[in-house]
């Protein structure tokens, strides 16, 4: 039981749970475990229950200001800038570092989750003036045609507002897409950060792999059509959930029971389940895309996939890089995320990586991970500065 507080109080190995019709079985479940048959103890954990299934939006941790307002995302500012003002040049003091967050149905405050659990502060204290993060956005109606080169150009249009030269630190899914920006464009990366990122998705053998490809793309295009053109959020959260549904479904809501005096882990769980449960909707189209093209066919580490107008090939990049990934990871695998050693056009002797304990979340909000590895990550982007 220590070791599933310390997971969640941590942020490893979280990411899973809760669908309100259990809410009576959990109950029952945690009332026969704990011994218990206390009215009031009950209605406090029903009242408590409510409250994280149906969560506020999520906060930003750090203080920071818009800096452009683009179709696809907020591009957050970070820090003390120098001299660059909003719309008007970079800092004056070094490349910028740029964070490309998850698109892939959960909201970009992962990078910056709360203390202890947000890699844009390690960046800050590590000395970095400034660091700048992309905010997507959830699909409207409107965006339901947005495809990956939609992104792919206002990704660009962000690193040109910032001068048009970059450190790029892509997370999980905005790790394949800052993988397409150095090569699409390699003069505007100075360095390139990968961490969680699938990039050889036929690589180890990880559940997502696995589902990739022995679910027919029409079945993907039914919920796409379900959603009106998007792929709502409500949907994969669903489908993550039922990768662990004994966590997703039991385990959550016992452990709230047996520590509902807690006030301490009563709120933790909260901020936790902010963002775990405001899930985002995708454009169908991109999403779409990335499963046939990306997932099933693994056009770009094969070096097959066109973005804007050109072929994109993982020996076109060149900077350094950084690779980061988790040994208990079961949504991008080591391997996933590895392979990229061989596929990159980087000289051996410019690529570092490091093998961290824990799961997939914990890469981006693990108080050990940030602690340790990201001031490490942070000092190798500012020695290729």
């Amino acid at each position: 039981m220590a070791e599933k507080v310390e997971a969640r109080r941590t942020g490893q190995g979280v990411g899973e749970h809760s669908v309100p019709m259990f809410w009576p079985l959990s109950a029952m479940f945690a009332a026969e475990q704990a011994a218990l048959s206390v009215p009031d103890h009950l209605l406090g954990f029903l009242k408590e229950a409510e409250e994280i299934d149906n969560p506020p939006a999520p906060v930003w941790h750090t203080k920071n200001t818009v800096r452009l307002d683009l179709s696809t995302m907020l591009l957050r500012e970070f820090g003390t800038p120098g001299q660059g003002t909003p719309g008007q040049g970079i800092p004056s003091t070094g490349t910028p570092i740029l964070v490309d967050a998850p698109y892939a149905g959960h909201g970009a405050t992962i990078a910056d989750f709360g203390e202890g659990q947000s890699l844009v502060a390690a960046l800050l204290a590590a000395e970095a003036p400034a660091v700048w993060v992309t905010d997507w956005k959830s699909a409207t109606p409107e965006m339901r045609y947005f495809s990956i080169d939609t992104y792919l150009a206002e990704l660009n249009a962000a690193i040109d507002d910032l001068g048009g030269r970059v450190h790029l630190v892509g997370l999980c899914q905005g790790g394949w897409l800052s993988a397409m920006m150095a090569a699409r464009f390699p003069q505007k990366i100075a360095s390139l950060v990968l961490a969680g990122a699938p990039i050889d998705t036929d690589a180890g053998h990880g559940p997502i792999r696995e589902l990739a490809h022995a679910m027919p793309l029409a079945a993907y295009e039914e919920m796409v059509a379900l959603g009106e053109g998007r792929m709502p959020g409500k949907f994969m959260l669903a489908g993550w959930k039922n990768m662990h549904p004994d966590k997703q479904y039991i385990d959550k809501y016992v452990t709230l029971y047996e520590h509902l005096d807690d006030n301490s882990y009563v709120e933790r769980t909260k901020h936790f389940e902010s963002w775990y449960e405001n899930p985002l909707d995708l454009p169908g189209n991109y999403y779409l895309q990335a499963i046939r093209l990306l997932f099933k066919e693994n056009r770009f580490a094969k070096g097959q996939f066109t973005g804007l107008g050109r072929t994109l090939k993982l020996g076109d990049v060149t900077c350094p890089a950084f690779l980061l990934a988790g040994e208990a990871d079961d949504i991008t695998t080591r391997e996933q995320v590895f392979a990229a050693k061989d596929l990159l056009g980087t000289p051996p002797e410019k690529i570092s990586s490091a093998l961290v304990p824990g799961g997939h979340i914990g890469l981006f909000m693990g108080h050990k991970t940030i602690a340790e590895t990201w001031p490490v990550i942070a000092k190798w982007i500012l020695s290729n500065d």
